[in-house]
């Protein structure tokens, strides 16, 4: 072998780590406001919220509910309230300025500067609204502009098709399968997972915010452009994990 090869190691890390850890912090955008999660103060609405899931559709891939009774969800929320990991926000849509849903950052690791976003639980009434785009968005940017962490993952259950087609649409390229990760409700559980990295939130960003100002919306309601659209333009190439389901 020759004395002059060279062994690859990667590439220098030039942050300095560990990163700080997220706080429970309140993060506002036009359309919604996270508190950090207080059952005192958001769960009655939050258990009213969650309640218009008749069907109990919106717990099928989570890693809990639904729960029989309103002091059963009572009891959950004051469980996730006030950890570090996960750190559970309430997601406030301004249109009604009511709690609707929770989400977290989660699996945490400072030391390598990765971040997950998780348990991602909404009421119907904000599905699927600017709001909770606008939600996804607000952590995102606190997690690599405030905290300075360079990955930020997305982790579902691979028959999940709504959340890995929502990964995609936020910017998330898609990774690979873990087969047999978990054991959820008594269920396999092979799992999906995305991530979006520090180098590519500048471009990430400018999709969100050109999707989200307020002249890319009809008086209807109606997008100009989608943020499928935009997040494709600004990040191309990305494996969407359509095709792996």
């Amino acid at each position: 072998m020759s004395s002059s090869f060279v062994r690859a190691i990667g590439p220098a890390v030039s942050i300095v780590l560990p990163r700080p850890r997220p706080q429970p912090v309140t993060l506002e955008g036009a359309h919604v406001r996270l508190e950090p999660l207080v059952p005192a103060l958001h769960g009655e609405d939050l258990i009213a919220a969650f309640a218009e899931d008749h069907a109990g559709m919106m717990w099928d891939y989570l890693f809990q509910g639904p729960f029989p009774t309103a002091e059963a969800t009572m009891q959950w929320l004051e469980a996730i309230a006030d950890k570090p990991d996960p750190l559970f926000f309430t997601v406030i849509p301004k249109a009604t300025g009511k709690p609707a849903g929770v989400m977290s950052l989660m699996r945490i690791d400072p030391a390598h500067g990765v971040i997950e976003v998780g348990g991602i639980t909404l009421a119907p009434v904000v599905q699927r609204s600017p709001a909770t785009t606008e939600a996804e968005y607000l952590l995102m940017r606190y997690a690599f502009e405030d905290l300075g962490y360079r990955r930020y993952e997305w982790k579902c259950n691979a028959l999940n098709a709504p959340s890995r087609v929502a990964a995609y649409r936020l910017g998330f390229s898609f990774e690979g399968i873990f087969r047999q990760h978990m054991v959820v409700k008594g269920h396999n559980r092979d799992t999906a997972w995305f991530a979006i990295m520090d180098h590519q939130w500048p471009a990430a960003k400018a999709a969100f915010e050109t999707w989200l100002a307020a002249e890319n919306f009809g008086a209807d309601g109606s997008q100009v452009a989608s943020l499928s659209q935009l997040m494709a333009a600004a990040l191309p190439g990305r494996p969407s994990g359509a095709g792996e389901m």
